[in-house]
């Protein structure tokens, strides 16, 4: 409560003042932390618990808040006493328009549906509102409380259930019950297999309609193969291009099918092809390091492509945790190589962060006590599980990624749809502990990437500030994993001629976005100065219809050398070992 006009202070007995409000929050906060680093170690409830007490400790802004849900309160209702008697009416909470659970027309053509609907919308929207406005919180710490809250939210919605489902209850109706009999049916699988399926695991199979373009490992160690893809033409471009794909999931998302698959753009443009397959790890491989990625796998990866395309030089791609991978490679290399002996020409990222200072939506599962947490627990088995990781993703969106499936399977008795992009999305791969731990801590908990010489590996400390070869970037315009205006700040790091691009779509489709006709998607892009911030940089670039590719393929091709025949898949220094996709794609 604010202290009158006068100086003196109303009710002293019923309002704390400052210093003594301040210090029983301080007392009670140190508790509930204590309390919370024991109990609740991932921050699933003790936010929750310090946004309440936050608030009573605030009675004003609480008496402010509690004033305008009572308004809204009487909005819905009023809209409901004139629902119920047949009169038009305005919705008052409206849902978003990503929001595709109440869709159906009951929800909106039937009094009671409506509103029922409301009041779910309306307690989920102040509760949320609350959350991200608790006073005396960190911005960070009420991110954290409202995402975990939205998540039991989500849970208890009306659609998510048999008897509050109008549409689960007409189909039940319609098909005699045959859509509650095939629903259970899909439930037993999902319980068989651990988990609520977003796609039939039989629909699709690597290397038979799946990764079906031609090629061969020229090269394997403990960490990757190197694959070299077979060129569709006779002559390529003499400097070849190596992808370094995520480990976190399987390599073939640029290889999905040919229409869509990057790599076959590529080799139809006329360029030579390798690309990582990363090695699935286990138990063994606890102690692999982030240098041993470096060396074992992006450096062999570069050593490879050189020997057998001849060329002195490679253009470097990387695609999220492997972009970032790629930075750090440049800013080792920078260091490592001598200035005329540098491997890499220039380079290409894909949905990449180097500056984690604001990692995206992933951020509400990263602080002290959950990185210590995941550290320990992989420490005990000597890895990170894919489904951990996979879980954690979907979480970040529930309503598309979990109940969606959930209520078509279980309530409407469907199967899920052939997706390739959803198979791939489940085919998890595992992090070796020692250097998933040395990531999370050092690049999303103490930023430690754009500090300059702040981190030494192989041998080398790195810093971004030394690389000088050209870059095209691209981010894109729905990204929760790694925000657009966080992968655009690389170019504030690194020197030499810069292009960035923004992508309409999310972190896969605006990347897996092959040109079509009519254009389904939109881009902007643009030159970029050291200086330039993101929304600067967006204000002076104009959208154009369709892909991306077409202005990548623009940029590269005038550096990528003249065309020479195209060299064969492998010779006596790195033989064919077996053909593509190899076998550490099928690991389980």
């Amino acid at each position: 409560m604010n202290a009158p006009r006068d100086g003196s202070i109303k009710n002293p007995a019923a309002t704390p003042a400052p210093a003594e409000k301040s210090s029983l929050a301080l007392m009670i906060r140190t508790w509930s932390e204590q309390l919370g680093a024991k109990l609740d170690p991932l921050g699933m409830f003790t936010p929750v618990l310090h946004a309440q007490i936050s608030w009573m400790l605030h009675p004003q802004e609480l008496a402010e808040h509690m004033t305008a849900f009572n308004k809204d309160f009487l909005a819905v209702a009023a809209h409901a006493q004139r629902r119920m008697f047949g009169l038009p009416s305005d919705e008052p909470v409206e849902s978003n328009p990503d929001d595709t659970r109440f869709v159906d027309p009951a929800w909106t053509e039937l009094p009671s549906w409506d509103i029922y609907k409301d009041w779910y919308l309306l307690w989920t929207r102040r509760i949320q509102d609350m959350l991200h406005a608790a006073p005396g919180m960190s911005q960070s710490e009420r991110c954290r409380a409202a995402f975990w809250s939205r998540q039991w939210l989500n849970a208890v919605a009306p659609t998510n259930f048999f008897w509050t489902n109008p549409l689960a209850m007409r189909q039940a109706l319609e098909t005699q019950g045959e859509s509650l009999k095939r629903g259970w049916h899909n439930f037993i699988e999902d319980l068989q297999a651990g988990e609520i399926r977003m796609t039939d695991p039989g629909d699709f199979k690597v290397g038979v309609n799946l990764a079906v373009t031609p090629g061969a490992v020229v090269a394997r160690n403990r960490l990757l193969e190197v694959i070299h893809y077979k060129p569709t033409q006779a002559t390529v471009h003499r400097t070849p291009i190596v992808i370094v794909t995520p480990w976190i999931n399987k390599f073939y998302i640029l290889d999905l099918v040919p229409k869509k698959s990057m790599v076959h753009y590529l080799l139809d443009q006329g360029f030579d092809v390798f690309i990582t397959s990363w090695k699935n790890p286990d138990a063994t491989m606890a102690d692999v390091t982030f240098d041993d990625y470096l060396t074992e796998g992006i450096d062999t990866l570069v050593n490879v492509a050189r020997d057998l395309s001849g060329a002195r030089q490679v253009h470097a791609v990387g695609y999220c945790i492997g972009g970032t991978a790629l930075s750090i490679y440049m800013a080792w290399a920078a260091r490592a190589y001598s200035a005329d002996e540098q491997p890499v020409a220039h380079w290409t990222l894909f949905a990449a962060l180097t500056d984690f200072e604001h990692p995206g939506d992933i951020e509400v599962f990263i602080d002290e006590g959950s990185v210590d947490y995941l550290a320990e627990n992989m420490r005990k088995k000597g890895y990170l599980d894919g489904s951990e990781m996979a879980t954690s993703f979907r979480l970040l969106r529930s309503n598309p990624l979990i109940w969606h499936y959930y209520v078509h399977s279980y309530l409407y008795g469907e199967k899920p749809p052939p997706f390739d992009a959803l198979y791939w999305n489940t085919d998890t791969t595992r992090m070796p502990a020692t250097m998933h731990a040395w990531y999370l801590r050092e690049l999303y908990l103490h930023n430690r990437l754009i500090q300059p010489d702040s981190l030494t590996l192989a041998g080398q400390p790195i810093s971004l500030q030394r690389v000088n070869q050209p870059l095209y970037a691209v981010g894109t315009e729905d990204d929760h994993i790694a925000p657009w205006q966080q992968t655009f700040r690389v170019m504030n790091h690194v020197r030499g001629q810069k292009r960035y691009v923004l992508s309409s779509s999310g972190h896969i489709f605006g990347i897996v976005n092959p040109p079509v006709i009519p254009a389904k998607r939109r881009f902007c892009a643009d030159e970029v100065h050291r200086t330039d911030s993101p929304l600067a940089w967006r204000e002076r670039c104009e959208w154009t219809s369709g892909s991306w590719w077409e202005d990548w393929i623009a940029w590269l091709r005038p550096q990528m050398g003249t065309r020479v025949k195209a060299p064969a898949l492998g010779k006596r220094t790195h033989p064919q070992l077996e053909d593509a996709p190899g076998t550490y794609v099928t690991e389980r």
